[in-house]
């Protein structure tokens, strides 16, 4: 039996777990794919305080090792049912069941896709979603970025270091990115911006050869001869486990007050997967705090 179960192990899972374990709650955080979550994939992160540059993994590190630390135990497990009901919650994984007295859910987001024919059979064969994984293999080769936020502006930024040529694919006339990261992309020489253009098609059998793309002002169509398609559109909750059982706004994400509270009592959500205005890393490990801070208070309470 654990006082707590963290379901996730990014920023937000692993800021709620050095809260918890630091307050002697008996805490296990399980994650499915690999820990640090969208963080890890991160090659530079300039905004996070206390740190001019830092790696997503080097952060990812620093925060598993002060978790486990404090005595959080972590388990690499893909959760697949939850039975949030009651005093004692289940968290059930392929292998096992958990029991706990609360839980965190802190699942993240997973990337928005295109949705055309031939994207899914080229995942990692041209197309990539993650430009700092990935990046690396199209060196003086030709590329191309969908999106006009800030993660599209900093994929155009970081590929435009050994890429050839970048071209950045945006349906709007201007970048939703912060300025800052904006005026970098259209003064970065490699980097060649299409406005109100969107990717029609997506060419190449064993391996991505070329996209056409439409401009939805003029409807002219151009195609692209590119190596490498990097999509950054955004990202969609991974609310699998909770559909129907808990609330969740009209996009997916899950509901929760300032407290990191859902609906259901002694069930708590922080990070990417909850509904909120900035989704940044330090945001995440701040909701970790308060959903941590939040379950201390709901086990006091309840005295399970």
């Amino acid at each position: 039996m654990y006082d707590v179960v963290i379901v996730g192990g990014g920023p937000a899972g692993f800021t709620a777990a050095i809260y918890t374990a630091r307050a002697k709650l008996k805490t296990l955080i399980i994650e499915r794919a690999y820990f640090g979550g969208q963080m890890a994939i991160t090659d530079q992160m300039e905004n996070y305080p206390g740190f001019e540059a830092v790696s997503g993994m080097e952060l990812a590190n620093k925060m598993y090792g002060q978790a486990t630390k404090f005595g959080a135990e972590v388990e690499m497990a893909e959760v697949v049912e939850l039975d949030l009901y009651g005093d004692i919650k289940k968290v059930i994984t392929r292998e096992k069941t958990y029991e706990a007295k609360s839980v965190i859910l802190a699942m993240g987001a997973s990337p928005r896709k295109l949705g055309l024919p031939n994207e899914e059979k080229l995942v990692g064969a041209g197309i990539s979603y993650c430009a700092t994984c990935d990046g690396a293999f199209f060196r003086d080769k030709d590329v191309a970025v969908v999106g006009g936020g800030d993660t599209a502006a900093e994929d155009a930024l970081y590929l435009a270091r050994f890429c050839r040529k970048v071209y950045l694919i945006h349906r709007r006339d201007e970048m939703r990115a912060t300025k800052i990261l904006a005026d970098l992309v259209v003064n970065t020489p490699k980097i060649t911006p299409l406005w109100n253009s969107e990717v029609e098609e997506i060419i190449g059998e064993n391996s991505l050869e070329a996209v056409k793309v439409r401009n939805n002002k003029t409807n002219e169509i151009s195609k692209l001869d590119i190596s490498g398609l990097f999509i950054a559109i955004g990202y969609i909750p991974n609310n699998e486990l909770v559909k129907g059982k808990i609330d969740l706004n009209e996009w997916g994400y899950i509901k929760t007050d300032e407290n990191m509270r859902t609906n259901i009592p002694g069930v708590f959500a922080a990070g990417d997967v909850r509904e909120k205005t900035l989704r940044q890393v330090v945001t995440a490990a701040s909701d970790g705090a308060i959903a941590a801070h939040s379950a201390e208070q709901y086990l006091t309470g309840r005295e399970l």
